[in-house]
This record gives C-alpha cells, structure tokens and sequence, in this order.
C-alpha cells in the first residue's frame, strides 16, 4: 500500500494522475525558484503566505503556500511523503475527492494559522499541513473504518502521525498551527469523504497495464520466483527508512 516498488513509468500507470500532477508542479515551481531566482523570487512573494498580506485582503494566500517550498530537503522530502501515501488514498477516494480532501486541508490549516498567529509579519509556505490531512484521515481509517487498512499499514500510520505530531512540537521552523489543523482537518473529513469507499487494492494496478482483453499481464507466482535470503530483512528495513524520511519531509516546514 505504502511501499513503492513500481517504475516511474508503472506508477504514472497504476494510479490517477493528480498526486503526480501535485508533486510534479510543486517542483516545477521550486525548480523556477532554482534556476530563475528573480522569476522565482516573484513567484514566492505573491504566494507565500504573508499574514500582512492576507489582511489586505490577498486571500489566495490561503492557497498558494501548499504549492511553494524553501529548501532542497523541504521540496524533496514532502514530494517524497506524496509519492508514498498519496497513491493509495487517491485511488480509494477517486480523484475529485482526493482533490478535495488534499486541497480542504491545507487550505484549514493555513485559514487556521492566520487565526490563531496573531503576528501579521509571520509568513509560511509548504505542503505539510495538506500532507498532515492526509495522514489524518488515514488515522480515522485506522480507528473507525479498520475494513480500509491493513493491520501492518495501520501500524506505520500510526507510528509516523505519533512521531511526526511529538517532533512538530520540539523542533525549530516549524508551522505548529499548520501541521495540528491539517490533520485535525482530515480526521474530521474521515465520516463523509471515506463513505462507501473501498479499501486500496494492487489488482486494480495490475489491470491498468493490461496486455490484453484476456491477459492481465500479472504473474501471481512472479514474487516466488524472486526470494533472496536477505529478503525476510528487506521490509523491515524499507519501512525503518519510510519513516526516516517520511518524518524528515513532514518536519521540513520553511517558516
């Protein structure tokens, strides 16, 4: 569910384009930023999300944060945390409402920092508090709709939303508010938007690269045929790495 194995071209094939379509403009936007620094500089000062500004009346500040990333590890590991939990859940909903659960999020959780912070120089910008919803609602899953998820899926959910929420607290540069209202936001979303949802399945992956009307083109035998004796350490290891680098994106927040 969690864990990528598939080519970047099998997996712009396995799953709806939007969590691709998010990741690839959010470093198209950064790589502006990188190469163009003037452009890029024009771009983050109307889109960051500058208190002042918004109390002007530049209410799309609200939105455009989700998109704009400071550093090469901010872009990186947030872009990472989408490739890896998005996927899924973008299948099970289906794209209009993967859209509005991700974008409902974070847009919370930066309308909720400009409540709650009361400096108006304070400024933000990133995707965490969009990611965090995500996370959040996989949390409801793991507790009210168990028929979703997988016992060893639900434990990596709850290992890194732990993680993530305690280290939110006690690391520098981080927007506090953001992270707390976005998955409080997606928590919140759990009992409308997963109604009638159905759970993650592989299989409809395997039916997208179809070679065929009667041939799949899967192999169910094919992981027998690739056992190694180191692999029995293979997924521990991966999923040690998945929350590393999960819990670096997510506490990457540029303040």
């Amino acid at each position: 569910m969690f864990l990528r194995t598939e080519s970047f071209k099998d997996f712009l094939s396995f799953y709806p384009p939007v969590t691709a379509c998010i990741v690839g403009l959010q470093i198209g936007i950064w790589l502006i930023n990188w190469i163009i620094p003037p452009l890029g500089q024009m771009i983050i000062d109307f889109g960051i999300g500058f208190h002042y500004a918004i109390s002007m009346g530049e209410y799309w500040r609200f939105v455009t944060p989700i998109f704009l990333h400071g550093g090469v590890g901010h872009i990186l590991f947030n872009s990472f945390a989408l490739v890896i939990f998005a996927p899924a859940l973008e299948q099970m909903l289906g794209k209009g409402k993967f859209i509005f659960t991700y974008f409902f999020a974070g847009i919370v959780a930066n309308i909720l920092t400009f409540v709650v912070e009361p400096s108006l120089g304070y400024t933000h910008l990133g995707a965490s508090g969009a990611i965090y919803g995500l996370l959040g609602l996989y949390l409801f899953m793991v507790f009210f709709e168990k028929r979703l998820i997988d016992p060893n899926n639900a434990r990596l959910i709850l290992i890194v939303s732990i993680l993530g929420l305690i280290m939110t607290f006690i690391r520098a540069n981080i927007n506090v508010e953001a992270h707390i209202f976005g998955f409080i936001a997606g928590f919140a979303l759990g009992p409308i938007i997963l109604k009638n949802v159905q759970p993650f399945s592989p299989w409809k992956n395997t039916r997208r690269v179809s070679h065929g009307n009667d041939d799949i083109g899967f192999d169910p035998n094919r992981w027998n045929k690739k056992r190694y004796k180191w692999k029995p350490y293979l997924k521990p290891i991966i999923t040690a790495i998945l929350i590393i680098l999960v819990l670096l994106g997510l506490l990457s927040s540029i303040l």
